[in-house]
């Protein structure tokens, strides 16, 4: 008997152990989380953002009429309010005194954005014709890229080269050349 007893033991504690085994497990109970600080009872969203107003656009003040605005082209390019860019011998670099001298031009080019304007490269009467019209070139691109990179839009000026054709000064000394090694600035439209 002792041993029915065991046995019968034992399948009661196996058919209590399938039993709890097979029961259905409940989900964890999340509990409720404590609203943050300020927000007091109510569960409302934040309100949104006030928008900030865009400040009024304040026209520009009107220009006076301009004397170099009201003349035709011609009489603009006999008095030009541009300075002509000087050059160092065989050089087409831009130096200081010329960055300022294009900063200057730059500015009048702003005053006037409706302006065109042609860049001559000119060269001094040594050098042969084609070394004249290639250095010429090379000064009235290196003056161009200049006012690019300034602001100025590209399509405003254009350029061109006469080499030694058209001197400032007719001389035949260093005082003569030294002024007709220049890009000259000639408005060519408005």
């Amino acid at each position: 008997m002792m041993m029915h007893r065991r046995n019968v033991l034992m399948i009661a504690v196996m058919a209590l152990a399938l039993v709890g085994a097979c029961a259905k497990k409940q989900p964890p109970v999340a509990r409720p989380t404590t609203p943050p600080p300020g927000t007091g009872s109510m569960n409302r969203p934040p309100a949104p953002p006030e928008p900030v107003a865009e400040p009024t656009p304040v026209p520009p003040e009107p220009i006076a009429e301009d004397s170099l605005a009201s003349r035709d082209i011609d009489e603009i390019n006999k008095n030009s309010p541009f300075q002509p860019l000087l050059f160092a011998l065989d050089s087409s670099e831009v130096d200081a005194t010329g960055q300022q001298t294009l900063n200057s031009n730059a500015e009048i080019l702003r005053k006037y954005p409706t302006w065109v304007v042609t860049i001559e490269g000119h060269a001094d009467e040594r050098g042969t014709p084609e070394y004249n019209l290639a250095l010429g070139e090379r000064r009235s691109l290196a003056a161009r890229t200049y006012l690019i990179s300034l602001g100025i839009p590209a399509d405003r000026l254009r350029t061109v080269s006469y080499g030694k054709e058209f001197p400032f000064d007719p001389g035949h000394n260093e005082s003569a050349w030294a002024k007709n090694r220049r890009a000259h600035f000639v408005v060519t439209s408005k």
